[in-house]
């Protein structure tokens, strides 16, 4: 189950348009990120958006802002004060739709945007008081559209830990969405969820667990139903952030099914560098290197089949700073 083994159609990631170079900013500039276009996109093949030069908009054109009255928000045109909320809104259901069915895995967002930002947008009150209290009106509708997939600020990419948990949960994402959309059966599930069983209790044990007691009674639930609550609960589970403390319980779980492989000497330099990363001595991709190669030497065929070693390509070098 290695994100190689997902079909050879590309995976597919949305992103607002002006972190691709593409110029079109109110200013009639771009907001390219290097990461995005030149790291990730080495790796997968993006859908560019824009909704507000979608919408209509010019470029360049006034600037636009969020405004609340109580639980009314709007999306107003700063000099003109045109109110653009029913046209956003109305665009944004049929674009979130659409890109329902473009098969995607993750979606990038441009931060701070009226239109594109997921979290802490300026809302402006009556009395002109602000609050970075506002979600943008395309990006409230792409997450309640799409509440599994992988959703993430560009701003926030910038954090080595939030970079790595993303990437992680669009490849993870591809590969639970290519298991579903086949015929799959009861024992296809049980074989995903163990191929997953060491990612999962890096994020949260108890989500495992109780994601195990989920395919242990698939036979009493309704397929479609199942489907649904797999689904959501081992994308909300991926969606916490995996910490060193079980990063490192994960690793010495492993260092168990090599023993009887490895002299003593060999288990303790590998727990040795498994408690150094602990201590942050190390990054992570330091003892996943070296179990990764004690697993391929003595082909141990249940950590073979874990996810967790290979959850994203290497060249995105992700747990070199984590």
């Amino acid at each position: 189950m290695k994100p190689s083994a997902c079909g050879d159609a590309p995976i597919r990631v949305g992103v607002s348009s002006c972190l691709l170079g593409i110029e079109v900013r109110y200013d009639g500039g771009h907001k390219r990120n290097d990461f995005i276009l030149s790291t990730l996109g080495r790796f997968v093949e993006f859908v560019p958006v824009c909704p507000e030069f979608e919408i209509g908009l010019g470029v360049p054109r006034e600037t636009l802002r969020l405004t609340r009255d109580g639980d009314e928000v709007r999306l107003i045109g700063d000099k003109s004060a045109t109110n653009h909320t029913g046209k956003m809104n109305s665009y944004a259901v049929k674009r979130v739709a659409g890109l329902a069915r473009d098969d995607l895995s993750g979606y990038v967002l441009k931060k701070d945007s009226p239109s594109c930002g997921m979290e802490r947008v300026r809302a402006y009150r009556p009395s002109g008081i602000q609050a970075r209290d506002g979600v943008g009106l395309f990006a409230a509708a792409l997450m309640r559209g799409c509440p599994n997939l992988p959703i993430e600020e560009e701003g926030r990419l910038s954090d080595a830990h939030l970079r790595e948990n993303f990437v992680e949960r669009v490849f993870a994402y591809r590969r639970l969405h290519a298991f579903f959309s086949t015929r799959w059966t009861l024992g296809g599930l049980v074989q995903f969820h163990t191929a997953h069983k060491l990612t999962l209790m890096a994020h949260s044990p108890r989500a495992y667990r109780e994601l195990g007691r989920l395919v242990a009674t698939a036979k009493t639930i309704q397929r479609n139903e199942l489907s649904e609550r797999y689904q959501r609960e081992f994308m909300a589970a991926l969606k916490r952030l995996a910490t060193t403390a079980r990063h490192a319980n994960v690793m010495q779980h492993m260092l168990g099914y090599l023993r009887e492989h490895l002299d003593a000497g060999s288990r303790a330099e590998l727990s040795t560098l498994i408690d150094d990363y602990r201590r942050s001595v190390v990054p992570l991709v330091v003892p996943i290197t070296m179990l990764r190669h004690c697993v391929r030497t003595f082909d141990v065929a249940y950590l073979r089949g874990q996810t967790y070693l290979e959850l994203h390509p290497k060249e995105l070098m992700l747990r070199n700073h984590v």
